[in-house]
């Protein structure tokens, strides 16, 4: 009980995030909207059946984060990209049954900054939900492994170097790839955290990406 009320006034001091939650199945939506708003510091801002929904309420609404399923009409990931384009401020994260490892890789290479399955808890949703909202990226474990780099596959693509990252940056996306905070990090490097948002900053532009995920796919399809 001391726990939660430490936890309930951590996140009492927080901004409240915005989440849109859009789902073609009428009682899925209902019951991750339930969930959502009897969590603290989160507020629903929108809700939605389509593409089209996802857009107008990104556009209209700008909710910090978009909870989203690929199989809505007019197509999830369409939707995605439509939002990374035109509202670039808006996270999405995609809840779907899909495990399918194409569409894990076609929504973050939309833009997506998480994929989650519709088996998760209420909890981890919202864990996800607060993680993505930090600007953090996030796959569900279950997935993580077929998308990140090996060590070896990291080591082999050094070698090569296509891209001209410097042996720093290397260094860092290594430590990346095991799904290591940038705090995390600066203290495997003994460098100011500061100093890893650099590195990353230089990486994602040198590989054309949006984040560390779609820079770890990126990777990934080289070693292929």
């Amino acid at each position: 009980m001391q726990n939660h009320m430490i936890n309930s006034d951590i996140v009492a001091i927080l901004p409240t995030i915005r989440v849109a939650v859009i789902d073609g199945h009428p009682l899925f939506r209902a019951g991750t909207i339930q969930a959502l708003t009897t969590t603290d510091g989160i507020e629903v801002a929108g809700e939605g059946a389509t593409a089209a929904d996802a857009l107008r309420i990104a556009r209209e609404l700008s909710p910090d984060v978009i909870l989203l399923d690929l199989r809505l009409p007019g197509g999830g990931v369409e939707a995605i990209t439509s939002i990374t384009r035109d509202c670039p401020k808006v996270r999405t994260i995609v809840l779907t049954a899909s495990e399918n490892e194409d569409d894990v890789s076609s929504s973050l290479q939309a833009g997506a900054q998480g994929y989650i399955l519709k088996g998760s808890s209420g909890l981890d949703v919202i864990r996800t939900v607060r993680a993505i909202a930090r600007g953090n990226s996030y796959v569900a474990p279950s997935l993580a492994a077929r998308l990140l780099i090996k060590g070896s596959q990291i080591k082999a693509i050094a070698k090569k170097n296509p891209h001209d990252l410097t042996s720093r940056e290397e260094e860092v996306f290594r430590f990346v790839s095991r799904g290591m905070s940038n705090k995390e990090i600066a203290r495997c490097v003994k460098c100011t955290e500061r100093t890893v948002k650099h590195h990353m900053t230089n990486i994602m532009l040198k590989l054309n990406v949006r984040n560390r995920v779609q820079a770890a796919l990126k990777f990934a399809q080289m070693a292929a």
